[in-house]
């Protein structure tokens, strides 16, 4: 995976390519780390992501929780298979979808 990081007005841009699984969600959540103290808000650009697995979700669904404190989390770009497994697992229901 891929991870592409913006600042812009404190709020963390992230845009990731590739595969969100068990083997590269590690690398986002130590990404995630060294920013989400600082950061006002964030927003995961998924328009080349390929696939989140359950791993995934879990970081997204931490990062959500940290940023609920701010500005909030954004998702944008999610392609029709992420969001079916945003729909699927509920957290359609629980993260901003663009």
């Amino acid at each position: 995976m891929k991870i592409e990081k913006s600042v812009k007005d404190g709020r963390v841009c992230y845009a990731l390519e590739g595969r969100l699984d068990t083997t590269t969600a590690p690398e986002l959540e130590n990404e995630l780390k060294r920013d989400l103290d600082s950061a006002t808000g964030l927003t995961m650009d998924f328009s080349k992501l390929d696939y989140i697995s359950s791993a995934g979700l879990r970081v997204l669904l931490s990062a959500h929780k940290a940023m609920s404190k701010k500005e909030g989390m954004k998702v944008t770009n999610a392609n029709e298979i992420v969001r079916e497994v945003f729909d699927v697992t509920g957290f359609s229901d629980i993260l901003d979808i663009e």
